[in-house]
């Protein structure tokens, strides 16, 4: 058995963790619910993040730079997700911008894609071909 883990760099963890949260849905470890890091503290090192059996490390790196990247200069994480349409309205409903609209591409997959705050291009596609 496979699953899949990736892991983001940025310089401030907080960051990418109420990304993947609150504009995808994913899920925290329990002692990190909280986004919030006071001033007098460490900062947020690394956490992961899950939905399903897709795990994404969110990395602290102050050098990490955030340019998005289309592929061929970058990679694309494709996401497959029972219900396209919903994902696509919780993204919109969050303000996150869109990199690319939601639409059917010509093998039948339905998809639209974002960045991440590290730049990463991630592609949200329907599991299944409509129709």
């Amino acid at each position: 058995m496979t699953h899949l883990s990736y892991e983001v760099f940025h310089k401030d963890v907080p960051t990418l963790v109420e990304f993947y949260v609150r504009v995808l849905g994913f899920r925290a470890p329990e002692e990190s619910k909280s986004s919030e890091v006071s001033e007098t503290s460490a900062p947020l090192e690394y956490v992961v993040v899950r939905r399903g059996d897709v795990r994404v490390g969110c990395c602290r790196h102050d050098e990490a730079d955030p340019t998005p990247r289309r592929p061929p200069g970058g990679s694309e994480i494709v996401l497959r997700v029972d219900d396209v349409r919903a994902e696509h309205a919780r993204v919109v409903s969050s303000g996150w911008p869109l990199a690319d609209a939601l639409r059917t591409r010509p093998w039948g997959l339905t998809d639209f894609r974002v960045f991440d705050p590290a730049g990463q291009y991630l592609r949200i596609t329907s599991a299944t071909a409509e129709g």
